[in-house]
């Protein structure tokens, strides 16, 4: 359901005008605007039963999570501004919750939907999310964020389009089609939780599957027409590469930022990042196959193929399939990646150009060096970062920070450099204290052989650099200082570093996890809490009326 408000062209008052006395009428008319100028922005309701069914994207029987009946759930068609409002209601037999991936919820991290910010919807309950796509423009998803649901469903796409007074720096597409592509277990969520709970890793995904289907999804358009491509990394694990017979892709957004439009042969995508592309239908009229397989896998290659299909075809184009990089190719990933750069004369969803913040030459406050460490506490598997693996306390942080309670957390538990080598990881709940609007400079350290990815909740950052090895203060000779791209989550490459700056200018406490959900669940993941001694709805929204308690504030209620 979709309910719009527009305004009146402020004509409250003009009537009155000669009966009332000036200063009286300027300020309704002043009033009117104010309103009009807020009833603009239009709402979007949405009613989601969240249930068990069966699912069979492999040919087989197994549970899935399901929204609405669907597997994936429905994708969100949103316009800048938007008010979303999404009754969520749990039909699992355990809590559940939501997080929208990438959106910034401007002022309210109470909407945020991860364990720091929200208690969980309990079963047979609903809960009604509540926040607006302020000032935000691209590809996004949404999904479960805790007890590994993820890995049995329940996400969708997430597309917010221009307003029509914003131009886009592209050529409007003739259509768009939204591809979720990630890998897949036969194994359910449960046990998937219970493997890890029992300090173990998790096995090597089964497949991969694009909008929920193995080498089955079609799209289909016109010769001659141009189709813009949403592709989501909803995966648990694995990075993939896209490539699509016969046709290039020019890269136009990745997260929110416009790029320069290169055009590509085949493109990483990490867990948990979107991009956008053009294709433009050029070829003879045929069937094309659109193909992901997995990066950075060992043991085995995972592929999985989609069509794109001509209208009026009836044949299998004879072009022979294209191949990606090689899995293991990481010199290939990386140059690729730095030819992501932001379009700096192109308008967002404000009409300024997206180069007119020179973050270049912004003064960095802190600077936080993250390492990520595979580590065996109580005789299990933990992940930690800088010698901490987080520990969920029952209480949500943000909770306990706005009602002031006490032994929820500190801010000391971790340090903002990695502690010295041979040193044992603990487990604490981790969080870092920043002040409204510090700008910081973030390096994420992997010393591991595995390809990580880290998503933040709350802000975009600027993607300054990546590098091999070990990163010290020279590193920074190499950065990127014009036109990195923004997003909101980054890959970090085995025995590598990747480095961002970003500008804290949203109040609350935010998430700062592994995108890779073995090592999220193990403990791979911090908060940040971005705060000023100022309570004003200008900058924090007060805690939503509907808000659920748990933990040390379950006498709120």
């Amino acid at each position: 359901m979709i309910v719009t408000r527009h305004s009146k062209y402020c004509q409250c008052g003009r009537k009155k005008m000669k009966q009332t006395n000036f200063p009286s009428v300027f300020l309704g008319i002043l009033a009117c605007c104010a309103l009009s100028v807020i009833a603009e922005d239009r709402y979007q309701f949405f009613t989601w039963e969240i249930t068990q069914g069966t699912i069979s994207p492999l040919g087989v029987p197994q549970p899935g999570i399901l929204i609405n009946g669907q597997f994936p759930g429905p994708t969100i068609e949103a316009i800048t501004n938007d008010n979303i409002l999404v009754n969520v209601i749990n039909k699992l037999d355990e809590k559940f919750l939501l997080t929208w991936s990438g959106i910034k919820q401007r002022r309210t991290s109470w909407q945020d939907g991860v364990s720091g910010t929200n208690c969980a919807i309990p079963p047979n309950s609903n809960w009604t999310y509540k926040f607006q796509t302020k000032d935000q423009v691209g590809t996004y998803t949404y999904f479960p964020s805790t007890k590994i649901h993820k890995a049995s469903g329940g996400f969708g796409g997430f597309n917010i389009a221009q307003r029509s007074v914003i131009d886009i720096p592209y050529p409007a597409p003739d259509a768009e089609f939204t591809l979720l592509i990630g890998d897949w277990y036969t194994t359910s969520h449960k046990v998937l939780r219970r493997i890890l709970d029992a300090g173990r890793s998790l096995p090597n995904p089964n497949a991969l599957l694009i909008n929920g289907q193995k080498d089955a999804a079609v799209f289909t358009g016109e010769a001659g027409k141009t189709y813009k491509f949403r592709v989501s990394n909803v995966g648990v694990a694995t990075s993939f590469n896209l490539r699509i017979q016969g046709h290039s892709l020019k890269l136009i957004e990745v997260e929110g930022a416009h790029t320069l439009q290169e055009s590509y042969e085949s493109f990483d995508v990490h867990v948990g990042q979107s991009a956008t592309f053009l294709v433009t239908l050029s070829q003879p009229t045929s069937d094309y196959t659109i193909i992901a397989s997995s990066r950075f896998t060992d043991s085995i290659v995972l592929t999985t193929t989609a069509t794109l299909r001509y209208a009026g075809s009836n044949t299998i184009t004879s072009l022979s399939l294209p191949s990606g990089p090689e899995a293991n190719d990481v010199a290939w990933s990386i140059k690729q990646a730095r030819t992501i750069r932001l379009n700096l004369t192109a308008n967002a969803a404000r009409p300024n150009p997206q180069g007119s913040f020179h973050y270049g030459t912004i003064p960095v406050v802190r600077t936080l060096q993250l390492a990520n460490s595979k580590a065996t506490i109580n005789g299990k598997l933990r992940y930690a970062v800088n010698g901490i693996s987080y520990l969920n306390p029952k209480t949500p942080l943000k909770i306990a920070d706005w009602f002031n309670i006490s032994g929820v957390f500190d801010l000391n538990t971790i340090k903002d450099v990695p502690p010295s080598p041979g040193t044992l990881a603990k487990q604490g709940t981790s969080v870092v204290g920043f002040t409204l609007h510090d700008f910081a400079e973030i390096i994420f350290q992997n010393n591991e052989k595995f390809i990580q990815s880290w998503h933040m909740d709350g802000s975009s950052f600027y993607i300054v650099g990546y590098g091999d090895g070990v990163w010290n203060s020279d590193s920074r000779k190499t950065y990127n200082l014009v036109d990195g791209i923004t997003r909101h989550t980054i890959q970090v490459y085995p025995n590598s570093w990747s480095a961002i700056r970003v500008s804290l200018d949203n109040k609350g406490i935010w998430n700062l996890r592994s995108a890779i959900w073995e090592r999220r669940y193990l403990g791979q993941e911090l908060y940040l809490r971005v705060w000023n001694d100022v309570q004003s709805v200008y900058t924090e929204s007060n805690i939503p009326p509907n808000a659920l308690f748990c933990g040390k504030a379950k006498h709120l209620h």
